[in-house]
């Protein structure tokens, strides 16, 4: 039988979590679980779980009556839920008996989208203009990674590394663009040291915003390799940290720990990594907190609205998941990944 959740470590997971008493309703969730619904915790407390269904009533409270005793969880895929006051969301639920007749809730949000690519929802028309950006964009790559090379040849080693740095972005914007224009099958994965990704992360936003962003490491080092795509990883990471520096952090944190049985997707992986990337910036702004994913969504004036969507597909390609809180001051980034053996592959 599964027991409330301990509050204070609760209180912190990025993952939605609600506890449903026996008289079915919302006895306590965690910040997560009310932002997500877009309302307050003192709006949802005491109301019953049923009352957020949408679409399809019945089928949670069926669920909740074939619930086994044993605390073994029962997952609702694709659940659609609502609070009046707030925005319609999306999720698979994982429910699971908990002592004294209660149950907690554990949800793992999707797009609202009926397809798995929000990109599949993008007009045409704009599928179109991306493509024509992504032709414009080709020369000018070419002839910054021709300058790259010449310049290479010419400096000392002390900024040999500056000008391999800039050839290995020039190669990482090409295959993006080669990507807008003609979409690719995922490539094979390999072992990754994320730790080895962060690092490449790390210059870039030293070359990028100088001495005026202090970057902290924090790292659990007893991580394994993963196995997934470097440079994708790159990609999406590095949005993310200039992201925050554009929202004006004084201080970017890199954070890597382990997480032990985890739901992510369709199962329980046995070891996953927790990634977050925390900032001291303004924070997202309350009216973007319902479409921060969508492509074209952005609130920085120097922003494009294409790098969160990309992260999120990035983390999608790993099997893994991208989720946020944010609060003016103090905004994090979660990246869950599952480690794997080559045999999950």
């Amino acid at each position: 039988m599964s027991s409330a959740p301990h509050a204070p470590d609760a209180e912190a997971l990025v993952t939605p979590l609600a506890w449903i008493g026996a008289d079915g309703a919302l006895a306590w969730c965690n910040p997560a679980f009310a932002s997500w619904l877009g309302v307050g915790a003192r709006r949802l407390l005491g109301r019953p779980l049923l009352a957020l269904e949408v679409e399809e009533p019945g089928r949670l409270e069926s669920a909740l009556a074939r619930l086994e005793d044993d605390g073994t969880p029962l997952r609702l895929r694709r659940m659609h839920l609502r609070h009046p006051e707030g925005a319609e969301r999306f999720a698979d639920l994982w429910l699971s008996a908990a002592e004294a007749g209660g149950v907690l809730v554990e949800a793992h949000p999707v797009d609202e989208f009926p397809g798995d690519d929000p990109a599949l929802m993008l007009p045409s028309a704009l599928s179109a203009t991306l493509k024509g950006l992504a032709h414009e964009l080709r020369n000018p790559l070419a002839g910054l990674k021709g300058a790259a090379q010449l310049l290479g040849r010419r400096v000392d080693e002390r900024d040999r590394e500056l000008t391999g740095l800039i050839q290995d972005e020039v190669a990482r914007l090409a295959s993006l663009v080669d990507g807008l224009m003609q979409p690719q099958a995922q490539g094979p994965r390999e072992p990754v040291n994320i730790h080895a990704v962060l690092e490449r992360v790390l210059r870039l936003a030293e070359s990028d915003a100088g001495w005026a962003v202090r970057l902290v490491r924090d790292y659990d080092p007893s991580l394994p390799e993963l196995l997934g795509d470097a440079d994708r990883l790159v990609q999406a990471l590095w949005n993310l940290v200039r992201n925050a520096i554009q929202a004006g952090a004084g201080t970017v944190t890199l954070r890597t720990r382990a997480e032990h049985g985890l739901h992510l997707g369709d199962r329980v992986w046995p070891l996953v990594l927790r990634l977050e990337v925390v900032d001291d910036g303004r924070g997202v702004p309350a009216e973007l907190a319902d479409t921060l994913f969508l492509p074209l969504v952005t609130g920085q004036a120097e922003g494009n609205g294409l790098g969160l969507p990309l992260a999120q597909q990035v983390a999608r390609e790993h099997r893994g998941s991208l989720g946020w809180r944010s609060r003016a001051g103090h905004t994090v980034f979660t990246l869950l990944l599952p480690i794997t053996d080559g045999d999950d592959a």
